[in-house]
């Protein structure tokens, strides 16, 4: 069973007995606020932020969890889990790799290398893609001929299909070709109709994915919704080719087999590969770039949270709570934070105990030495927890 709150510690750098407070918390049902404002003891004082990253984080492993389970048990099903692959998907780490372990597996719609076994040229094509140096292909191709397959062209053509799609579901080659697309892709608009719109500055627009702003992505997307732009990514589709080619056809020793994989590869990544990298990263730039325009959007928050609440004056503020005290905190005219109490309410008295400026940021740690409470010596509500 995955150890969530060890794998969560070291991502988050909290120590893992919190961490698993918080999970626990979380599967209790409260919320990252609640959390956040009333059980600072149990998460070691993590912020709401951290706190959401911590829930996000859990929900995608849970999910990877239940995805995998779910993959295993497809393979198993059709008898192709081996003892590999199962150590494969154990230790995919993102469902991107996950999914691309399961590719060949999952269940395909018709396409053109299904029609292709249908016809029986499989062999063919575990005969092509084997490279032996003395097979011809044309002469293998000729023992496959029917009324499907009148010809050794549709014979080899069938072959070269189903060769396509092996190579396009082979999970290695996706991922060096998504590091490819990352590193060399770039994001192209052009107008989709003729008029003057907001969307002007793209009508003409290329930048590289390693390097655009989040919001020209959530630009590009919007004029894409509305009709004004068309939005790609292209990379120099040579290269990109190269790639498979080279991880596939072995021109030296493959004899004539060898360039009936290299269109196949070719082909494979043309037609199935590149669409549907460039599709994947573009829902990647825009999950980035959502997640960043959040985080602008709350910075600019804070700082107006942070504005003098009464321009030129003095400003009290109060937090009230009974378990962890009530928190005043006294607000300068420029916005500096004067000083900072804490009210503890009990059933019989009330202590004020007062806290430096300085400290207002920094939870007192386990052990250490805190002012003593002036009227009271013993106060249930918070001085026995400090």
């Amino acid at each position: 069973m995955t150890d969530y709150a060890k794998i969560l510690s070291q991502e988050l750098g909290q120590p893992q007995p919190y961490v698993a407070a918080a999970i626990r918390l979380i599967d209790e049902g409260n919320t990252i606020p609640f959390i956040a404002r009333y059980r600072k003891e149990a998460t070691n004082s993590m912020d709401d932020q951290a706190l959401r990253t911590l829930g996000q984080r859990l929900d995608y492993l849970r999910g990877l969890d239940k995805r995998r389970d779910e993959v295993a048990g497809s393979i198993a099903a059709q008898g192709a889990l081996t003892g590999e692959l199962a150590a494969a998907l154990d230790a995919a780490a993102t469902l991107a790799e996950l999914e691309d372990l399961y590719r060949p597996y999952r269940p395909k719609r018709r396409t053109r290398a299904g029609v292709a076994r249908e016809r029986g040229l499989g062999p063919l094509a575990e005969r092509i893609l084997a490279q032996e140096a003395a097979v011809d292909p044309e002469q293998e191709a000729a023992a496959y001929l029917t009324e499907q397959v009148p010809d050794t062209a549709a014979a080899l053509a069938g072959a070269r299909d189903i060769l396509a799609e092996t190579i396009s579901d082979d999970a290695a080659l996706r991922a060096e070709l998504r590091r490819f697309f990352r590193a060399f892709g770039v994001v192209k608009s052009k107008a989709a109709q003729q008029g003057d719109s907001v969307y002007a500055p793209y009508y003409d627009f290329a930048e590289p994915v390693s390097k655009i702003a989040g919001h020209r992505v959530l630009a590009l997307d919007r004029g894409e919704r509305e009709g004004w732009l068309k939005v790609s990514v292209e990379v120099d589709a040579a290269r990109g080719a190269g790639i498979a080619v080279r991880m596939f056809a072995r021109p030296r020793s493959g004899g004539a087999c060898a360039a009936q994989v290299q269109a196949a590869a070719e082909d494979a990544y043309k037609r199935l590969i590149a669409p549907s990298l460039e599709t994947e990263l573009r829902a990647e730039l825009t999950e980035k770039a959502a997640d960043g325009a959040i985080r602008v959007f709350g910075e600019n928050l804070r700082q107006l949270l942070l504005a003098p609440p009464v321009k030129g004056k003095v400003a009290l503020g109060m937090d009230p709570g009974y378990r962890m005290g009530c928190k005043l905190a006294v607000v300068a005219p420029n916005c500096r934070v004067a000083s900072y109490s804490l009210v503890c309410a009990c059933s019989v008295s009330i202590c004020l105990v007062h806290f430096p400026v300085q400290s207002t940021r920094t939870p007192v740690a386990s052990g250490s030495s805190v002012p003593a409470c002036p009227i009271f010596t013993r106060c249930p509500s918070v001085c026995d927890n400090r």
